[in-house]
């Protein structure tokens, strides 16, 4: 007698044969596919995915089809899990330089680690999408990534015309998932989302149109819910290590020489040690020597020197952030409008893993009235909007100068300097685009924001800087919506 059991079985059994059958009997023509007509869909896809995913990477596909997921990101190992036998001899022959297996998600046993998953247009396909999301945990480390894609529901109708016609690959009975739902069993899983974002709102290729309405319509508030693809980042869910990490403290000045001796007695020993390390930046002033009569008057702290280029704040601070030799990187700005006593907050947020960048916010705590200028405070407020709309997620202050990650991180995240169109002269926009397309989860942690006691503002030529900072914005619009 048949139990619940084996019709759940049967019926797991009757989709993975369903599955088979269909993808088999088209999978000498899946190359081709890939090009023509539809390979401008494709190529939107390829941009999505190389755009999140840093190439010499270890790299494992889900549903790797014709191996082409891959082949996209330039892997230093890629391997690929296709459930459809003849794709997989379709894929080996295609590349390969990697390596494919018959599995279904489901049955997937990890035996090594990844740096990237890759689940791109698999989860409309799967049987049971939670088990196979768990089987993954064994094939990821802490800074592992999820990359997955799936159709919006609202494309339903279109994508049923599309197969009708020719137009799409025929597909098996899709699970039509929203938001809602892959945040739910990410979750249940034991992932994080870190980011998501809806792309390609015109699948096909029309000459200048196609791209018009990609690159710019497809971004607009309400019209982007129409968009065919959604992608999120998500990051695996590790116990909170609260292990000492070593801490570097980068102090970018210029002119600073009153705020040195503050900046040493304020800032808190963190972790298992903490570096300070003060990166004139040409000064006049004297801060170079105050900073060495430091250095002999408390030889109980590790404080650095570093000479910076003289050019603007941010390359004084990448400076910086070449110069550690700890764990974690924080940025303290020379003239102490946030407090020192405020980074062991910071420090415990990245440590505990609440968040691997985190962005410090001057909007939640009323600021003393010299703190901030009225313009100042209407554009920080303009641009926090605009950041939370092109990178779906709240940030409440872009130019707050705090901000902390890991320095691993900052190894990765410097190859994608200047990726953003224009020079960005205070690193502040290069620093929180990098960390979002890296997919590192954003955390703002709000400080209290001082006026200055000593020195002057370098913050000069607003207006200039404001529309440096709205040509960045737009660069980034293109890339992430």
């Amino acid at each position: 007698m048949s139990t619940i059991f084996d019709l759940y079985q049967r019926c797991r059994k009757d989709h993975t044969q369903e599955y088979v059958e269909l993808y088999d009997a088209r999978a000498d023509e899946r190359i081709s596919d890939l090009t023509g007509a539809k390979g401008y869909f494709y190529d939107k896809v390829r941009e999505m995915v190389r755009f999140y995913v840093e190439p010499g990477k270890r790299v494992l596909a889900v549903n790797a089809d014709a191996g082409q997921y891959l082949a996209w990101t330039e892997p230093s190992r890629g391997v690929g899990i296709e459930t459809a036998p003849g794709l997989v001899e379709v894929a080996r022959k295609a590349h390969p330089e990697f390596e494919f297996h018959v599995c279904a998600p489901e049955d997937f046993e990890a035996g090594e680690e990844f740096d990237y998953i890759l689940i791109l247009d698999a989860v409309n396909n799967m049987f049971d999408v939670q088990t196979a999301l768990e089987k993954l945990q064994p094939a990821c480390h802490e800074e592992t990534r999820l990359i997955i894609t799936w159709y919006n529901f609202l494309w339903k109708p279109l994508l049923k015309f599309a197969e009708k016609r020719g137009l799409k690959r025929p597909s098996t009975p899709q699970n039509w998932l929203s938001k809602a739902h892959i945040e739910q069993l990410v979750t249940l899983a034991g992932f994080e989302p870190t980011a998501h974002t809806r792309k390609i709102l015109m699948p096909y290729r029309i000459p200048v149109l196609s791209e018009l309405i990609n690159n710019f319509v497809g971004g607009l508030p309400i019209i982007n819910h129409f968009c065919l693809m959604n992608i999120m980042v998500a990051r695996p869910v590790q116990a909170p290590d609260r292990g000492k990490f070593g801490v570097s403290v980068i102090v970018p000045c210029k002119d600073e020489a009153d705020n040195i001796e503050a900046a040493v007695l304020r800032t808190p020993q963190m972790g298992s040690h903490t570096e300070l390390i003060f990166c004139d930046d040409k000064s006049t002033d004297g801060t170079p020597d105050v900073v060495r009569r430091m250095q002999q008057e408390h030889p109980d702290k590790d404080i650095k020197l570093v000479n910076g280029p003289g050019i603007c704040k941010a390359e004084n601070v990448w400076t910086g952030f070449n110069a550690a030799t700890q764990d974690i990187v924080m940025i303290l700005d020379g003239d102490l409008t946030v407090p020192p006593e405020d980074l062991p907050k910071f420090y415990e947020a990245l440590a505990s893993g609440t968040g691997e960048f985190i962005n410090g916010t001057r909007s939640v705590y009323p600021m003393r009235d010299d703190a901030m200028r009225l313009a100042n405070i209407f554009g920080n407020k303009a641009f926090s909007m605009l950041f939370s709309y092109i990178l779906s997620q709240s940030i409440t202050d872009t130019l707050c100068g705090t901000k902390v990650l890991w320095r691993k991180d900052w190894l990765r995240l410097k190859n994608l300097l200047g990726s953003w169109g224009i020079n960005d002269r205070w690193g502040d926009y290069e620093l929180i685009f990098g960390a979002a397309r890296l997919g590192l989860k954003h955390q703002d942690l709000p400080v209290r924001y001082m006026e200055r006691v000593h020195g002057e503002t370098k913050m000069t030529g607003r207006l200039k800087n404001a529309m440096i900072m709205l040509r960045m914005c737009i660069a980034a619009y293109r890339k992430f919506k």
